[in-house]
């Protein structure tokens, strides 16, 4: 295993620092030159064994209904423990290169490449993406690889061994991607990029903030959406939801989840002044699951909850907290919106549609099967572990591991005053029905750096919103399938010093806009026509 790492290193190839040929356009990549090109292990400030490029090509294809042209190479890095996988990366380099780079997030456990030529998340149609843009994009699998027969991004095998955990769960993968890329780019080019952006979300967006917090002069803009940053607390909370899931009669059925979610909304819609299937402020709706409580509490069927199912969604919309201490300082999980306006028809992201249980079914909702394979592989290290058998509540024999693993999957670190001050640029956005990752927990987030940094600080360098309606990734069919330029509103910020003001969302899926309202504030329906933005106000 570690020949295979060290002997590429000692083998052919262009020597690592060798100059880029005089006189060539800046915009044009010298691709041919990247074959077989070492990455010396010094071009990265985390350890590692080296890289080299394993392949390159040069492509054309259509990309937001442009002909972009570009040189494909792709990498691996290579690792210190000689059992740990390689980090496998990828960077597109346009002709015409714009003189930027964007590096992507990925989502879930990773283990595969993002797609470099996708949008950012909650991105517009009728933008062209950042590769169209000609941008040198870039990205890896996070360390390891995803075994093809597990579901996409839910294979947490790779947790067994030490470095590959912290390349993915510590965000060291992001900052040797990005000097390995920043390595090729100006190999490619003869001059670095002028500016360096990350987008990503969920575990994405996770690691947008990893890279704020950990390495403040790294990027010069940050799209953080629906981030999971305090994953090991979430993971506590989905472990716990599990279990109610579990026991006998809690399940809510499809039918069930519909009848909710449809309840929830026929309640709280009107509040922002218009009914048009969106609840604009989810902190001031308020329903009671017991009003649709079967006759004895007993369930007769899809027009009502049992006991059993009120006592689980309520367990699903209330705060989880834990009655010891972990290493990350965290103490709880704020649940989850499901009962202000969330979209429970996208039963992968929520509820599922069949129970927990053991073996986890892969019908049953993503979280749980999430929870599973970190049990499975990143707190006992053994794949006949049941998930279902860890109580998050009272972990008895695992606390000191949980307590070990909260300080590399609690990205928790809310001095970014480091990344301020560097110029860096923050948009924070999250959906308001979020299945999967709470936009409640953001907004703490959002909270302990404002009442660290102060209103005004936070103000020059952070944006944060709330959209009405959207769900995780616009998964499915949301409420309000949101879509924003958050490309160039990142621009104007952190390269001419304009912010955001006035943004206005899109809902793709049903051809209206709203104001992008910065929190605390959401859209109030005023006058006019009510698929169109300029029909509603910013309030508190």
């Amino acid at each position: 295993m570690l020949l295979a790492g060290v002997l590429p290193l000692l083998g052919a190839g262009p020597v690592a620092g060798s100059p880029p040929v005089p006189g060539r356009a800046a915009t044009v990549p010298q691709c041919a030159a990247l074959a077989g090109m070492r990455i010396p292990a010094s071009a990265m400030s985390l350890p590692t064994t080296g890289g080299l490029v394993e392949s390159v090509s040069v492509e054309t294809a259509q990309v937001s209904g442009r002909t972009v042209t570009y040189c494909r190479a792709d990498a691996d890095l290579f690792p210190v423990d000689p059992s740990a996988p390689d980090i496998r990366m990828r960077v597109d380099l346009p002709y015409d290169w714009n003189r930027k780079a964007m590096m992507f997030g990925g989502g879930g456990f990773d283990g595969t490449i993002p797609d470099l030529a996708e949008n950012v998340p909650f991105g517009p149609a009728d933008q062209p993406v950042p590769l169209a843009r000609r941008y040198a994009t870039f990205a890896s699998d996070s360390g390891h690889r995803q075994n093809p027969a597990s579901p996409p991004s839910l294979d947490g095998s790779f947790g067994v061994n030490d470095e590959a955990l912290d390349n993915f769960a510590a965000g060291d993968a992001l900052k040797k991607t990005r000097d390995a890329s920043l390595f090729l780019i100006r190999h490619a080019y003869g001059t670095d990029p002028a500016e360096v952006y990350f987008s990503g979300g969920s575990t994405g967006g996770r690691e947008g903030l990893v890279v704020a917090q950990r390495w403040p002069r790294a990027f010069d803009g940050v799209i953080s959406a629906f981030p999971a940053w305090n994953n090991l607390s979430e993971g506590l909370d989905l472990g716990y939801l599990a279990q109610v899931l579990s026991r006998p009669g809690a399940f809510p059925g499809p039918e069930k989840q519909t009848l909710l979610h449809d309840r929830v909304v026929r309640a709280c819609d009107g509040l922002d002044g218009v009914e048009d299937g969106v609840v604009s402020d989810p902190s001031g709706c308020h329903f009671d699951p017991h009003v649709l409580r079967c006759p004895g509490g007993t369930d007769t069927g899809p027009g009502c909850l049992s006991d059993p199912q009120i006592g689980a969604v309520v367990a699903l919309s209330s705060p989880f907290r834990w009655p010891y201490r972990i290493a990350s300082g965290e103490t709880g999980y704020p649940g989850f919106p499901f009962l202000a306006g969330a979209d429970m028809r996208t039963p992968f992201l929520g509820f599922g549609t069949t129970a927990p249980a053991d073996p986890m079914p892969v019908t049953s909702g993503y979280g749980f099967q999430y929870w599973d394979q970190w049990v499975k592989y990143f707190l006992t290290r053994d794949p006949d572990h049941s998930g279902l058998d860890v109580d998050p509540r009272h972990p008895g024999e695992w606390l000191d591991r949980i307590s070990r693993l909260s300080t590399v999957e609690d990205r928790n670190d809310t001095d970014l005053g480091p990344f301020a001050r560097a110029g860096g640029k923050l948009i924070l956005l999250h959906g308001a029905a979020d299945e999967l990752v709470s936009p409640l927990s953001t907004t703490d987030y959002y909270a302990r750096v404002r009442g660290l940094l102060g209103p005004r600080t936070t103000g020059t360098f952070l944006r944060y919103y709330v959209v009405p309606g959207a769900n995780h990734a616009n998964f499915g069919t949301p409420a309000f399938a949101a879509a924003w330029d958050s490309v160039s509103a990142l621009e104007d910020w952190s390269e001419q010093g304009k912010a955001p003001t006035n943004p206005v969302v899109t809902d793709t899926l049903h051809d209206r806009t709203r104001p992008l309202c910065a929190y605390p504030r959401w859209p109030r329906y005023r006058t006019g026509d009510p698929d169109s933005a300029s029909a509603f106000v910013c309030t508190r």
